[in-house]
């Protein structure tokens, strides 16, 4: 099988999929506007060829390129794990006349409005939402929702642009800082715990599925720079409190006729127990919780996805053991990571349990937490108990700290 991924070497775990996809059988074949020397060694070592473009926002100069550069090959299927390129793998499928995602279903992935008016029709519970385009529609929209609410971009991905707003003041204060944003979701605040539900799909059913936690809402740890956040990937997905989530997101997945590979939703349970949608993109989650789903089960997720793709089976037993929790670290200060107090000592009490350590070492710059959520590194933890496993990463939270100057 012959399968174009897109982007392979970007963002950071794409050469893991690569590598999954090669190692699944099937011949691989990268696109991306990276020169070649810049590809990690992990993707030069799996593609059997590599196309360089010089944009992938130009879908089509890029399907110009990729009819001539492969001439003479029949490409079997084309895939994307990045939110910015799930459009022009529908547009690429549709002109090379190959199966999977197509336009109008990557639409309802891409655009919120467009998911959530289809989920509506469904009878699933969305916040309620209003799509606009200028300031004078977002105060009408505002006002027939009422305070507070979110605002969010139509085509984002993650927390990026997207603000609580709990009054007319905070309204006019946010709104200039969206004007590079051409249209916005207004949507009616949830209140409630957040979660995932992060599924591999083959032909419509779901092969695989991963629930995590966000602790906190990743609104409120964006918006707070002090806070570590938190990602757990739940051992116990049948623990009834999640029952009517994942009879959500398979409603969802069936909704919006998705057929084969990964998809990441996020949804809501309030104090009362309703469940309420949030989003889903045709992709994995960001933030290396493809990783958390490897050591919550001890298996290969990169290389499931692959034969998902490309045999229509995962073809790997899967057994969940652990809880996993992801910490991200915030240094305090600006410049470059001075110095990192208590990461010894946590790592003596719990070091049996830690599995992944990404700080950033002293001496080199911070990341721009607005930016990345993964920002000055993180610790990811597993424990078969999930008491243990929150206790430990509450720990983390509060007693390991960055400084930089």
């Amino acid at each position: 099988m012959n399968v174009i991924i897109l982007s392979p070497g970007y963002p950071a775990d794409m050469p893991e999929f690569t590598r999954g996809l090669a190692e699944s059988g099937a011949t691989v074949i990268g696109v991306g506007d990276q020169p070649p020397a810049a590809l990690p060694e992990l993707v030069r070592h799996h593609l059997s060829r590599y196309v360089e473009v010089r944009s992938l926002w130009d879908s089509t100069a890029v399907t110009s390129e990729l009819r001539k550069a492969l001439h003479g090959i029949e490409v079997d299927r084309i895939e994307c794990l990045w939110e910015p390129g799930v459009m022009l793998a529908a547009e690429l499928r549709q002109h090379f006349g190959v199966d999977g995602l197509g336009i109008e279903q990557a639409h309802r992935f891409r655009d919120k409005e467009a998911m959530k008016q289809a989920l509506d029709a469904a009878g699933i519970r969305t916040p309620r939402h209003v799509a606009v385009t200028s300031v004078a529609e977002c105060f009408d929209a505002v006002e027939k929702i009422g305070f507070p609410v979110i605002l969010k971009p139509i085509d984002g991905a993650g927390s990026a642009d997207t603000y609580r707003i709990n009054n007319a003041d905070e309204l006019r204060d946010v709104l200039p800082r969206l004007r590079h944003v051409p249209s916005i979701s207004v949507e009616e605040f949830v209140d409630g715990e957040e979660y995932t539900f992060d599924t591999i799909t083959i032909g419509g059913e779901i092969a695989y599925f991963n629930i995590a936690k966000y602790r906190p809402r990743p609104l409120i740890a964006r918006s707070n720079e002090w806070i570590s956040p938190q990602v757990i990937a739940l051992r116990d997905v049948d623990h009834p409190k999640l029952a009517d989530g994942i009879a959500m997101g398979r409603a969802v997945i069936d909704v919006l006729d998705f057929d084969t590979g990964f998809t990441h939703m996020e949804w809501y349970r309030k104090s009362d127990g309703e469940v309420v949608f949030g989003e889903i993109g045709a992709r994995p989650p960001g933030a290396h919780q493809v990783d958390q789903m490897k050591y919550a089960c001890d298996f290969d997720v990169f290389r499931a996805w692959g034969n998902a793709i490309t045999h229509g089976e995962i073809g790997l037993d899967i057994e969940r053991r652990y809880n996993v929790a992801t910490i991200y670290k915030r240094a305090k200060g600006v410049g470059r990571i001075s110095r990192i107090e208590g990461a010894d000592a946590l790592q003596k009490r719990f070091g049996e349990h830690v599995v992944w350590n990404t700080l950033l070492t002293p001496g080199t710059p911070r990341r721009d937490w607005m930016k990345t959520l993964v920002s000055d590194g993180f610790i990811m933890l597993r424990h078969p108990n999930l008491e243990e496993t929150i206790a430990m990463a509450d720990a983390v939270g509060s007693e390991l700290h960055l400084y930089a100057e």
